[in-house]
């Protein structure tokens, strides 16, 4: 397979255009596949991914070992539920042992106390690596979550790479001030690593998020244990020996596969880690940081759920806004955190809209993640499978209508049915609850004001969509709108400068972008007395 191929036209110019404008726009020729022969492509015999699975141990100080107890857990292919391999089990002896080696190469290593433009070079020669093994990469990210592979090569790896680009970039440019003081004094600060840094990230983008929470950390010359999610251990153990090959000291990477009340909890509560980064639901993230906050007080940055409204206003397009809120919805399965889960259409447009997003839905072309042109592969795990479907009934039981969908796609694995529903009101669970699945839930307004406060209706806040041709009403919604970021006229642009984070119980902190460096530095303020200060 080449690297970086183009994802398939039938949502290429929409997502490419979201997501970044790192590509050409030319299209891989593929047309969109009917409902029928999508079912077919489901039900045929699942294509082999072509990658060996061979690291499935812990990393720590740069070797791949054993679980301290042995244990292993099974990861298994969302598109058969069968085993994928058998991954070391870390829990609170093998956290402990990696925030030592942790510890160890932050304290005596060489790590910190390299120049930044040395770190700078690792970071580097790492995102050239990535770049060189896409195609493995991509296969174990989409055998291991579900996602389609085209996604994985096209999208998810080339912004991978950009983000640790980025903060090479960054890395010899941190630093202090020199201050103004009113006395006979010299005042300076310093930006200094803050230590080891923790960090657990989730299954639904396994090296995105690696690479949020990571690149950052290793800039600014921390030291890093990695929790993976028990979904998708796969992708973070591979790229991980990629950073040792490309120079990266021992200890200053660390990867323990594990659980959340076992290795999860053990980080989150470690007196040696000193800063706690956690991507992942609003009750875990409650739970992660009570036990950052009874151990050592440790700063803990959150990136929680979202329940974003995707606004269109009676002046949108509406074959533009049905493609734009198909894509901020269905993206990923619907398995992501700041996903366009409720969208509010102004009267006016409202059936049109609903007639067509129905008609955008049975067109998505839902089948093995391998197979050229498919958009959407399975959930992740039985778990979301069934939860999604509980929720799909409990919208028919609520009184909204299923306008398609709402069932399993094929009879294998953990697909579902691009599922639609009209006539949604704000109380019901479809409407308030992150259902973290492929189901577009459509609401009714009538009036600015009234959607404003109806979007804002919600603990959530951390994204917002807002589709106009009017610059008035697209600056109104954006002061108005309580979310850590509001698009206009696009959704899920995550270029690597832009910071993206959550207001109320979307978490708090900023990842990406400048603001990101501030997670894991500390500032150090020196204050030196001048004997002599008649010069100044």
């Amino acid at each position: 397979m080449a690297a970086r191929r183009m994802i398939s036209s039938s949502y290429a110019p929409t997502l490419l255009r979201s997501l970044g404008t790192y590509y050409s726009g030319r299209g891989t020729g593929i047309s969109k596949f009917s409902t029928a022969a999508a079912a077919a492509a489901a039900l045929e015999e699942p294509i082999t991914p072509p990658v060996k699975v061979e690291l499935t141990k812990l990393l720590i100080n740069g070797q791949f070992v054993d679980a301290a107890s042995g244990k292993t857990f099974p990861t298994l292919d969302p598109r058969t539920g069968q085993l994928i391999a058998n991954v070391a089990e870390g829990d609170i002896e093998d956290v402990n042992r990696a925030v030592s080696a942790a510890r160890k190469a932050f304290d005596e290593g060489p790590w910190p106390r390299m120049t930044a433009y040395q770190r700078s070079k690792i970071l580097l020669r790492f995102a050239d690596l990535v770049e060189k093994h896409t195609d493995e990469i991509a296969a174990l990210e989409a055998w291991d979550n579900g996602k389609p592979y085209e996604q994985a090569a096209s999208v998810e790896i080339p912004l991978f790479v950009r983000l640790f680009r980025y903060y090479a970039g960054w890395a010899d440019k941190i630093h202090g001030l020199t201050l103004q003081a009113d006395g006979p004094h010299h005042v300076q600060t310093l930006h200094e690593p803050i230590g080891v840094a923790g960090q657990i990230i989730p299954w639904n983008f396994p090296l995105l998020m690696y690479s949020w929470k990571v690149g950052p950390a290793l800039a600014c010359g921390n030291t890093v244990v990695l929790k993976t999610a028990e979904q998708t251990p796969l992708s973070a153990l591979y790229v991980s020996k990629l950073f040792h090959e490309a120079g990266l000291p021992p200890g200053v990477l660390n990867i323990v596969s594990g659980f959340g009340p076992s290795a999860g909890a053990a980080l989150a509560s470690h007196m040696d880690v000193d800063k706690l980064a956690f991507t992942g639901s609003t009750n875990t993230g409650q739970i992660v940081l009570g036990l950052a906050a009874r151990s050592n007080l440790k700063p803990v940055t959150l990136e929680l759920g979202g329940k974003s409204p995707f606004i269109v206003c009676e002046d949108a397009n509406v074959d533009e806004a049905v493609d734009l809120a198909h894509d901020a919805l269905f993206f990923n399965q619907g398995q992501c955190c700041c996903a366009g889960s409720r969208t509010f259409v102004h009267e006016r447009v409202y059936d049109e809209f609903v007639e067509k997003a129905k008609a955008r839905a049975l067109k998505r072309v839902v089948g093995d993640p391998f197979r050229k042109g498919v958009e959407q592969g399975p959930q992740v795990d039985s778990e979301q499978f069934d939860k999604i479907l509980k929720y799909i009934r409990s919208g028919v039981d609520g009184g909204a209508t299923l306008e398609t969908g709402g069932q399993r796609f094929g009879s294998n694995g953990y697909y579902i049915q691009p599922t639609v529903f009209s006539n949604v009101q704000d109380d019901m669970l479809i409407a308030t609850d992150e259902i973290f699945g492929p189901v577009q839930t459509i609401l009714k307004f009538k009036d600015i004001n009234e959607v404003i406060r109806r979007a804002n209706a919600t603990h959530f806040g951390l994204a917002a969509g807002v589709f106009t041709q009017n610059l008035d009403t697209a600056n109104t919604l954006t002061r108005a709108l309580k979310a850590g970021t509001v698009w206009i006229n696009c959704f899920d642009v995550f270029d690597a400068a832009i910071p993206f984070g959550g207001y109320k119980m979307s978490g708090h902190g900023r990842e990406k972008g400048i603001y990101s460096l501030n997670n894991y530095l500390q500032v150090k303020a020196v204050v030196t007395h001048l004997k002599n200060p008649a010069w100044l």
